[in-house]
């Protein structure tokens, strides 16, 4: 298997399945972290979760009404803010290395995307 890294702008996802530790990557232009695969795999999972939600309470909300939802597991925690159409990302590692990242509402739907086909050859 072979290393993949996709990115667009304001993102950048990454699976090497070679890797000692750290076999996934998440990231922006300006910073990047590596993660676990099971961090790796809760991160899309939940970014899955929070997007499935926005999308449900788009018929709920007025059009300029904002909204933060928020998901967690064991290994991370992710929020999700703006519009249901439009919303930036955030994470926080909760275990290990703890760092914490975000993403703008611009990057989310690439980001996104790409969770949903990373891992699938």
């Amino acid at each position: 298997m072979e290393r993949v890294v996709k990115s667009g702008s304001g993102w950048r996802i990454g699976w090497n399945p070679d890797a000692p530790k750290f076999q996934g990557l998440i990231g922006t232009d300006d910073w990047a972290v590596e993660l676990t695969e099971a961090e790796l795999n809760d991160f899309c999972r939940l970014l899955a979760q929070l997007a499935d939600t926005m999308k449900q309470l788009a018929t709920e909300l007025m059009d300029e009404e904002k909204i933060a939802c928020e998901a967690e597991s064991n290994l991370l925690w992710m929020e999700v803010e703006g519009y249901p159409h439009a919303y930036s990302l955030r994470f926080i590692l909760n275990t290990g290395r703890c760092a914490e990242g975000q993403w703008n509402a611009g990057a989310v739907p690439g980001l996104l995307q790409a969770t949903r086909i990373l891992k699938v050859f």
